[in-house]
């Protein structure tokens, strides 16, 4: 793309965008604005407080309201926490619309709010708005607020598009990206790694148990936002060839994912994308996991298994199959479809349609 563009990227208020990444969602938008700016485009993130000041990044201004007394006692208050992150995406937009969203190219949203995409029609600049997730009733609502008014959306896979299909059927598919550069392969090894979010819907307790019946040591990365589950679940678990190494920076995953022979990857839900299964690719390390979501969108036979959920007996007996795959596959496979790269190319080329038209 010949054209250097203003480009405005709307990111999640809840977690800054930096390392170590909070999830998914805030490793691909710091990877994408990263990404943008080595390209020459001039990029204005606006995220929560504490984000990489490296790119560009604008506060969204979260308000701390002071409640009275009465206010906290009408059976109607909202929570503090969700009603400053409405008042923080509702002032970005108030903003971005009394100049019709100048002076920005096109306006990329990749947060999960729906103000965002509610108020989208009041600006004169291209809105493209980045389907995470499932739909939401919130997002739903959103994308019916103003009749007519078709919108800009992409997915990040073919299993999410169709999700959204009844309600958005012209979402363009963008599969998510990973620095390939940066992720690069490992020797591997003979132990087994999860990593992620260690949240119940991301299933670690079902690697544990698949890990252990494979007689296999496990190692656990990620962030535990859900203390309780972690404590009741994860803990008493631990010992006996299975550990938490913690929530690492990218550099110290890279790592540990590259020293091992397989990755698990053990959803309870559908996975909208599963980039965990991208990043351990590129590392060239094989992956065995639930066949549920996206997942089937990025491994091949020649670099996962997939079995059905939540059969963690079939998991156990996949892993031996996983292992023996050549991770000089599994790293072409990441490197072919799964790039910061390619998405970043792909996003270029929709900014330039919208511009055009």
């Amino acid at each position: 793309m010949s054209a250097r563009l203003k480009i405005a990227l709307i990111a999640s208020a809840r977690h800054p965008i930096r390392e170590p990444f909070a999830g998914g969602l805030e490793a691909h938008t710091w990877s994408l604005a990263r990404e943008l700016g080595e390209r020459g485009h001039h990029v204005t993130l606006f995220a929560g407080a504490g984000s990489d000041p490296a790119l560009g990044v604008h506060e969204l201004p979260v308000h701390r309201a002071v409640f009275s007394d009465a206010a906290r006692a009408d059976l109607s208050m909202t929570d503090p926490s969700s009603l400053a992150e409405h008042h923080a995406y509702l002032r970005l937009m108030v903003d971005l619309c009394q100049d019709g969203g100048s002076p920005y190219d096109v306006i990329h949203n990749n947060s999960l709010h729906y103000l965002p995409v509610a108020m989208a029609p009041a600006l004169r600049t291209p809105v493209v708005t980045t389907l995470h997730t499932p739909p939401t009733p919130w997002l739903e609502s959103a994308v019916q607020t103003s009749p007519g008014y078709r919108g800009n959306f992409t997915a990040v896979s073919d299993h999410t598009a169709r999700a959204w299909a009844p309600l958005i059927p012209s979402a363009r598919v963008i599969h998510n990206g990973v620095d390939t550069r940066h992720w690069r392969p490992g020797p591997g090894g003979t132990d087994l790694v999860w990593f992620g979010r260690l949240v119940p819907e991301k299933g670690p307790h079902l690697a544990i148990e698949a890990a252990r019946e494979a007689g296999l040591p496990l190692r656990l990365a990620g962030p535990t936002p859900d203390r309780a589950y972690f404590d009741r679940r994860i803990a008493p678990r631990l010992g006996d060839g299975v550990s938490y190494e913690g929530h690492l920076t990218r550099d110290e995953l890279i790592a540990l994912v590259g020293r091992a022979g397989a990755a698990l990857a053990t959803p309870c839900w559908d996975e909208p994308y599963g980039l965990v299964v991208a990043e351990a690719l590129a590392c060239g390390t094989p992956v065995c996991g639930f066949d549920r979501g996206a997942l089937r969108e990025i491994l091949t036979p020649e670099c996962g298994r997939l079995v059905p959920w939540p059969d963690t007996s079939a998991l156990a007996e996949a892993i031996g199959e996983t292992l023996t795959l050549d991770r000089a596959a599994c790293r072409e496979r990441a490197v072919r479809h799964c790039s910061l790269e390619a998405m970043t190319d792909r996003y270029e080329l929709l900014y330039e349609e919208l511009m055009a038209a």
